[in-house]
């Protein structure tokens, strides 16, 4: 079947040329971007994914379009949903982009957008069945500033992570900051559990400031789970009974080792259950 994507509100095929050589994200990486779950024909978290993406674009001095508002991109994403054949659950991947002109310097702020949509096989979150092996990847840094909490086109510190863990046949890496304190995955937030209790990285260590990380945080609180938003150094991991990672399109993988370390799921396994709840309803 011909996929299609959403480029300012014209369908294409997504196999088509969309870009020429002055794309502002394709040269400076000058662009945001939201990976959103689409669960029984339903964008979700859109609020949340959209609220994340207008403070990015603040932070990035982009003009913000009066029309990008809740209702405009949840009836585009479901109209490209449809016209894609995904009729129950798919990852949607939502592109803000700097208009052409300029170098470093832009000669415009208005932006341009793209959405992407792909089918996925599960319906809701499902755990893994098979736990994550994950380590630290340290060669190169996560730095702290306005920018590391937002979903930035700069994305080279991730590539470089994902290719350390293609070549040591990881599941997972785990990324610090220029302190060594652990900030996150390479597409996820990290919680550890330790005696009922989550830790988590505060956004200030230089995380990305998940959708999925708020919405686990908000359920762990509403089930009477104690939740710290606490500087995590790689003795946390080792001492930690579980650990987990969260992001929007899975919802919750658990990690079964660390160097030598081993984990159990038991906290993952609830909250799971009460994501796919909070969904349902």
């Amino acid at each position: 079947m011909q996929q299609f994507i959403d480029h300012n509100g014209t369908h294409l095929p997504a196999d088509q040329p969309l870009f020429t050589a002055n794309n502002r994200a394709f040269c400076y990486g000058d662009a945001l971007f939201e990976t959103i779950r689409i669960t029984n024909y339903s964008p979700q978290f859109l609020k949340d994914h959209l609220e994340r993406l207008s403070i990015g674009m603040e932070v990035l001095k982009m003009q913000i379009n009066p029309l990008f508002n809740e209702a405009f991109f949840e009836h585009a994403i479901l109209a490209l949903a449809k016209k894609n054949g995904v009729t129950s659950d798919g990852r949607i991947k939502l592109t803000i982009y700097r208009n052409p002109g300029g170098f470093y310097a832009p000669d415009v702020n208005t932006v341009s957008y793209l959405i992407e949509i792909n089918s996925l096989e599960t319906v809701g979150y499902e755990l893994n069945a098979k736990g994550y092996s994950v380590d630290l990847y340290t060669e190169l840094k996560k730095s702290q500033s306005a920018l590391s909490s937002i979903k930035s086109a700069n994305c080279a510190v991730y590539v470089m992570a994902g290719v350390f863990k293609k070549q040591n046949s990881l599941d997972e890496c785990i990324l610090v900051n220029d302190k060594g304190i652990i900030t996150e995955a390479i597409s996820s937030n990290i919680f550890a559990v330790k005696n009922g209790v989550l830790y988590t990285s505060p956004i200030a260590d230089g995380c990305v400031d998940g959708v999925m990380r708020k919405k686990i945080i908000e359920l762990a609180k509403a089930n009477r789970i104690a939740v710290y938003e606490l500087s995590i150094m790689q003795n946390v991991l080792l001492g930690a009974d579980e650990l987990f990672l969260t992001n929007a399109i899975n919802g919750i993988r658990w990690v079964v080792a660390y160097k030598q370390k081993k984990y159990f799921n038991d906290t993952s396994k609830k909250l799971l259950e009460k994501l796919n709840e909070l969904i349902r309803n």
